[in-house]
């Protein structure tokens, strides 16, 4: 029985130790090294308006209504559903796919016939969570916003320039326009009667 015992308490120790550093002290480190040093991106990066959080820099959301920008499609969950991040699994040659692909096109050509549907206002991401859509994209929905809110193309362009974000580093990824934050901008410069 004591060799038993000499056996099992140097593995129950180490299980002990190692579950206290790499479950609660590593984990605890880290978070308040990134509170320190990346304080925004650790709490979310989230934008607050009026005192009141309207969402998150990382993580995408749909909006409603003629007269916002839309963000690409989501399969996470319900739709941008952070807790449940996940693209749609389906492999190019699925009829499901296929056939979701072609219903949205075909509702977004109703909205700008004359015009190329971009290829990220028809699919959903990988994470299902994007925040960004295309220059592309928010080019191809500039005619509906500004006529929604009554004000010309031109204006609603400056805005989309003025947020749409570079190449990381100047290489790597694409330019890609921050949806939420053009929202935003658009109903403090020129408010529609019920954006919110």
């Amino acid at each position: 029985m004591n060799d038993i015992l000499k056996q099992l308490y140097p593995a129950f120790a180490i299980t002990v130790i190692l579950t206290l550093i790499t479950g609660i002290i590593y984990p605890l480190a880290v978070t308040a090294i990134a509170n320190l040093i990346f304080k925004d991106q650790a709490q979310g990066s989230l934008i607050v308006k009026d005192g009141k959080v309207v969402g998150s820099r990382l993580i995408g959301q749909k909006f409603q209504g003629a007269g916002y920008f839309h963000s690409r499609p989501s399969a996470a969950g319900n739709g941008y559903d952070a807790t449940s991040s996940s693209g749609t699994n389906l492999g190019p040659t699925s009829k499901k796919l296929i056939d979701s692909v072609k219903s949205n096109a075909e509702t977004k050509k109703t909205e700008n016939a004359n015009v190329q549907v971009p290829v990220d206002l028809v699919t959903s991401s990988s994470s299902g969570l994007d925040p960004h859509i295309s220059p592309a994209s928010a080019e191809f929905q500039l005619p509906r916003v500004a006529r929604e809110r009554g004000i010309s193309q031109e204006v609603v362009k400056n805005l989309i320039k003025q947020h749409t974000e570079n190449r990381t580093f100047g290489v790597l990824g694409e330019p890609r326009v921050k949806v939420l934050e053009l929202n935003l901008a658009l109903n403090a410069t020129h408010p529609m009667a019920n954006s919110k």
